[in-house]
């Protein structure tokens, strides 16, 4: 998810002085035509156009084009507000209310067209560590990193979100079980690949995937669950694995 500003307009360059305003003068013939046009639609006979009555038309026509230029102004900063509050506090990706949100869209898509679809929930291996030893400074890049790789590596039709402290969520539209482990696989991969670069040195940053895919009779939280739990259960046999050694 990204943010995009309004680009500024250009400004042509005003009229040299003597020169004609074609822009000017064809106005008030403009401005007369819709004069007429207003008084058409609201029924006034041409003949009772006095000066007073164009005059008003005139008033009420400038007042409905402020009225609608502030209209617009507002959509685009409802619009913005709304960006905002699904984004999450640090990151270009959903935060945890928006993703759940999501999720239960893509569960009611599941359950009326009947197409799989999948969850996956990554944690950040050794994240307390990461903090500890290099600062929380360190620990936001590498969060940073996690969410641009997810962003990246997935289709525009895809979710991302943070769920909280170092813990993400990936929806795979119309994914069934076998692709999306394998998707999952790669998207860590791609992440534990490309270090982060740190002063003077790299932060190798690892995750943990569980991936759950739904059928259209779960809810958002239990689908999240089920994920979860699949997540700690690899991250424990990976964890005994690695001491047995």
């Amino acid at each position: 998810m990204k943010i995009e500003g309004n680009r500024p307009s250009r400004v042509g360059a005003t009229n040299r002085v003597g020169s004609p305003n074609r822009a000017s003068a064809s106005a008030p013939a403009s401005a007369g035509h819709q004069v007429q046009d207003s008084a058409s639609i609201m029924g006034i006979p041409e003949a009772e156009l006095t000066p007073k009555v164009r005059s008003a038309i005139m008033t009420l026509m400038e007042e409905v084009a402020s009225l609608r230029e502030e209209l617009n102004n507002n959509r685009g900063r409802i619009q913005h507000l709304e960006r905002l509050a699904d984004q999450d506090s640090l990151l270009q990706v959903y935060n945890h209310r928006a993703f759940v949100r999501e999720l239960t869209r893509a569960i009611s898509m599941t359950e009326r067209y009947g197409a799989p679809s999948t969850v996956i929930y990554f944690d950040v291996n050794n994240m307390k560590q990461i903090n500890d030893t290099h600062g929380h400074p360190a620990g936001d890049a590498a969060l940073r990193h996690v969410a641009e790789t997810l962003v990246e590596q997935v289709r525009d039709s895809d979710v991302v979100g943070r769920l909280g402290g170092d813990e993400f969520g990936v929806i795979l539209y119309q994914i069934d079980a076998d692709i999306a482990q394998e998707k999952s696989g790669q998207l860590a991969q791609e992440i534990a690949n490309n270090p982060v670069p740190l002063n003077d040195t790299e932060l190798n940053v690892k995750v943990t995937f569980g991936a759950y895919t739904f059928n259209g009779v779960e809810d958002a939280g239990q689908a999240l669950a089920e994920a979860d739990k699949a997540m700690y259960e690899r991250k424990q046999k990976g964890q005994k694995a690695a001491t047995s050694r």
